[in-house]
């Protein structure tokens, strides 16, 4: 495949992208340095602060969902305080506004498989990644929007198939991040061909995502690797967000304390800018920035002291997944760009240090050497 025409919009755009398929999302502060998306009207807390939160608000709550399992919950506002839920969340300790991720590169781009439509180019074929599997095992969670049964995959003894979602806006076409999650984990496996991978859908394939169902992935990730007895060494995530306080949402800060004994790597985002973008910019997380094929920082990248590595972002070529009709799948590869395109390199280079026997400050360390930023 090769990229379709770039451009990068701004989360006003965004917003009104979104909403045309009825999500009703708030932006706040438009134009402000405190500029941030979150879901209109809702309050995201743990069970531990649900109680308490609702004392402090009840008067304005209209619903309550609550997952005894994953141990949160969703409080929905009602009347005028719907669009106040960013100020609520400040006047309410132990609740926070659900701030809405985006997933990178539907502000930079779309991707044309090789050999389909009147755009396409001709191109050999890329190789498979080899068929091995390193002993002990070395897991890498992938927060994305699925991994489809793509011949680079689906033979494998650890492939557990998460089908992408490709036309969820019911429009008869492609949706613009549809086959992003196959695209990261081909990303992966090429760098990385022995990892084991284990998916978790977070990502729509309209391109967003929020606090809440990232964070209720990253728990499934932890309770499903427990069930299974395994160890995750690496886990990347290749969306994010901004906040109104540029500070980290209080919700997914508190998650990502659970994963110290991982390597965790996660996209910078494609806006161009320096505002730091979570979870990248988490002292804790290795923040990925995308360079082009010349080593230098890529245009559409964001960047910043936060940022602690950056890899091939531009035209990078990977696994892909397109509707066909009647249902069918075509299955095979494309060129795409995006800062959630280097995040999967840089974190196969974790998995590997990780192979090799290093502990994961090690790694950390080796990935950061090895895939310096510099602007």
């Amino acid at each position: 495949m090769d990229q379709g025409s770039g451009t990068q919009l701004g989360i006003g755009e965004l917003r009104q992208l979104w909403a045309a398929y009825g999500h009703d999302l708030l932006l706040h502060d438009p134009g402000g340095s405190g500029e941030c998306l979150v879901r209109r009207g809702e309050l995201i807390t743990s069970a531990a602060s649900l109680d308490p939160v609702l004392d402090r608000c009840r008067r304005w709550v209209d619903d309550v969902q609550h997952d005894e399992e994953l141990l949160l919950a969703r409080v929905r506002l009602r009347g005028a305080e719907r669009d106040r839920c960013v100020d609520v969340a400040r006047e309410t300790s132990g609740a926070a506004a659900n701030h809405v991720h985006f997933g990178s590169p539907v502000m930079y781009g779309t991707p044309v498989m090789y050999g389909t439509g009147a755009e396409a180019q001709a191109a050999s074929p890329i190789p498979e990644p080899p068929a091995v599997q390193w002993d002990p095992a070395v897991v890498v969670g992938v927060l994305d929007t699925g991994c489809d049964p793509h011949p680079w995959f689906r033979d494998r003894p650890w492939f557990e198939a998460v089908p992408e979602e490709l036309d969820a806006d019911d429009d008869a076409g492609q949706d613009r991040q549809a086959g992003h999650g196959t695209f990261v984990s081909g990303v992966l496996l090429q760098h990385a061909p022995g990892a084991v991978l284990r998916t978790q859908r977070v990502l729509s394939s309209l391109g967003f995502t929020d606090d809440y169902t990232v964070v209720a992935g990253l728990r499934s990730l932890r309770l499903a690797a427990a069930a299974r007895g395994e160890r995750i060494g690496v886990v990347v995530l290749t969306a994010g967000c901004h906040t109104a306080d540029d500070e980290c949402p209080p919700i997914l800060r508190e998650e990502l304390e659970h994963w110290s004994d991982a390597v965790v790597v996660a996209a910078a985002g494609n806006q161009a800018r320096s505002r730091p973008f979570w979870p990248a910019a988490l002292p804790s997380v290795v923040g990925v920035a995308a360079t082009g094929a010349d080593g230098a920082v890529a245009e559409f990248s964001n960047f910043g002291p936060w940022v602690d590595a950056a890899a091939l972002g531009a035209d990078v070529t990977s696994s892909f997944v397109q509707m066909a009709g009647g249902g069918v799948r075509n299955f095979g590869y494309a060129s795409w760009s995006g800062t959630s395109f280097a995040a999967p390199r840089v974190a196969a280079a974790a998995a590997t240090a990780l192979h090799e026997g290093r502990t994961p400050a090690e790694a950390l360390e080796i990935v950061r050497q090895d895939y310096p930023f510099e602007r």
